[in-house]
């Protein structure tokens, strides 16, 4: 489904994202120039309910704080040499095991707030960036992982209890002084792993809203 980065009406400027209507249900709308900001927010409200989304969250203003919180996303950093040395085995991900490797994903992400889909031309992408591979100890599936510079932009244990094996061994991977993650505030148990292995907060993004009405 078509996103619209910039949509317009005669009460300002908003971007909207609907490439998850069709997965979760989801709509996700950042107020970004306008005067008339709850005008605006009703309209894209109302776009997004029309395009079939049955759960909007929306930022980008001050007048967002009278709705419900759904989520804030935290950047969380740690030096990459203070990490300890993972003992999982990293594999690539290739034309081959793409496939599989976006199913293991999209199923670990479903549950997740503010994860996005994987699409198979998203998965073209990232194979043809490098950086998706399979954690793997011996012939045992540990996890799943996507690198990007320094930051580590997806991470999924498939075994209860993996997930600090996936993610050092992905970190020891990285050749950034810096380790980055962007974590959901809802998403507690990935902020407890981060933070027993030494990430810090380090700054907020963004604050997510829920506007249904």
């Amino acid at each position: 489904m078509r996103d619209f980065p910039v949509f317009t009406t005669q009460n300002g400027a908003a971007s909207i994202v609907l490439r998850e209507v069709p997965y979760r249900g989801e709509a996700y709308i950042t107020l970004r120039d306008t005067l008339q900001p709850e005008a605006l927010l009703a309209e894209c409200v109302d776009f997004c309910k029309i395009a079939g989304a049955d759960k909007i969250y929306a930022t980008g203003h001050d007048v967002l704080e009278k709705y419900p919180l759904h989520t804030a996303v935290i950047k969380m950093q740690q030096l990459r040499q203070s990490l300890p040395e993972g003992t999982g085995c990293l594999f690539p991900v290739t034309e081959q095991t793409a496939e599989q490797w976006r199913s293991i994903y999209n199923e670990k992400m479903r549950d997740v707030p503010n994860a996005s889909t994987m699409t198979r031309e998203d998965m073209k992408q990232y194979i043809s960036q490098g950086g998706c591979y399979f954690v793997h100890n011996a012939d045992t599936l540990l996890g799943i992982g996507l690198i990007q510079g320094e930051k580590i932009q997806a991470i999924a244990a498939c075994k209860p209890g993996a997930g600090e094996i996936v993610l050092v061994s992905l970190c020891n991977a990285m050749f950034s002084e810096m380790v980055t993650v962007e974590v959901a505030s809802t998403n507690i148990p990935a902020i407890r792993l981060y933070e027993r292995l030494g990430f810090r907060k380090v700054a907020e993004i963004s604050r997510w809203y829920n506007v249904n009405k």
